[in-house]
């Protein structure tokens, strides 16, 4: 049978101190770092996640931003070209009068020296009436 004596007792006190002193050198600070680890990582997920979250937020308002430009943009250019338009219409409407009447004050200055010269030939055809007679006939008509 085993004996109790004193090397048993000593073994036990000096396996329950040294169970102690690991526990406070050795195992302790160990799992204080683990923990600080868990909870470092724990932080640093939810900062992951917060900033995937930030950046899909960012993403989206960008991407509303965009689309919003880009409908202002179309809206703008269309407006530029309704604009455009009727301005180009003015400008040729302007200058279909302004040859609408250049061309009428053609037409006016040219009846008025058709006309003039009309006069001026009424004028000449006695004149004329005779030389051709004097010509053909050989002799004064008159």
């Amino acid at each position: 049978m085993v004996e109790l004596d004193r090397s048993i007792i000593i073994q036990i006190i000096n396996f329950v101190f040294l169970i102690w002193v690991l526990n406070v050198i050795l195992y302790k600070p160990i799992r204080k770092v683990l923990m600080q680890r868990r909870e470092k990582v724990a932080g640093l997920e939810k900062s992951i996640q917060v900033s995937e979250r930030d950046a899909t937020e960012k993403d989206q308002y960008l991407a509303a931003g965009v689309k919003a430009a880009r409908e202002k943009g179309l809206q703008e250019k269309e407006s530029l070209l309704n604009s455009a338009s009727e301005e180009e219409k003015r400008i040729i409407h302007s200058i279909h009068k302004k040859a609408e009447r250049d061309l009428e004050a053609v037409r006016r200055q040219l009846e008025k020296d058709v006309e003039q010269a009309r006069i001026g030939l009424q004028k000449d055809i006695d004149g004329f009436a005779e030389a051709i007679g004097f010509k053909i006939l050989g002799r004064s008509i008159s």
